[in-house]
């Protein structure tokens, strides 16, 4: 089964986020979406690391990504995080994920009741459900993740998913 690759950046300079979608553009192939820039403040989780101020985008891919890849990508994407660092610190978060009629599944390091191993320390989360018509949040679902912003952006990615 195949499925739409959808990945979430965080970060606070954009010449960081366009390197970082360059690379994976390079791996993935052609991205048929971008969000528009975003506010990210959410949370202040990254604040400490990243500093304030940091900004959100998504992206997807023309080409359908087979659906056993995730934690590929995951540990992919965790490596392309170490070469942006500065010292130890990250310039960019980068959180793959799968898209499909369905759902939106995140691939996340860490475990928690409502996740599922994967392999090689990657598990997965049903972020959003589509219900009726349209991307629903789930009782987990971080609260950025809930807005309407990002739901509709999910619709939109959907929607190139099956037209």
């Amino acid at each position: 089964m195949k499925v739409k690759l959808v990945i979430g950046f965080i970060y606070k300079d954009e010449a960081i986020f366009i390197k970082a979608k360059e690379k994976l553009r390079k791996k993935f192939g052609k991205i048929d979406f971008t969000s528009a820039c975003m506010d990210f403040n959410y949370t202040d989780y990254y604040a400490a690391e990243m500093g304030k101020a940091l900004k959100r985008r998504f992206i997807s891919f023309t080409e359908l990504t087979p659906i056993q890849d995730l934690y590929r990508i995951k540990l992919y994407t965790n490596r392309l995080e170490t070469k942006f660092l500065t010292g130890k610190t990250r310039q960019v978060n980068i959180d793959p994920g799968y898209l499909n009629l369905a759902k939106l599944v995140l691939a996340t390091t860490k475990d928690y009741a409502h996740r599922i191993f994967l392999r090689k320390g990657i598990f997965a989360e049903i972020t959003l459900s589509f219900r009726g018509n349209s991307f629903s949040a789930n009782e987990w679902t971080y609260p950025d993740y809930r807005s309407k912003e990002y739901i509709d952006i999910f619709n939109q990615i959907r929607k190139l998913y099956a037209p």
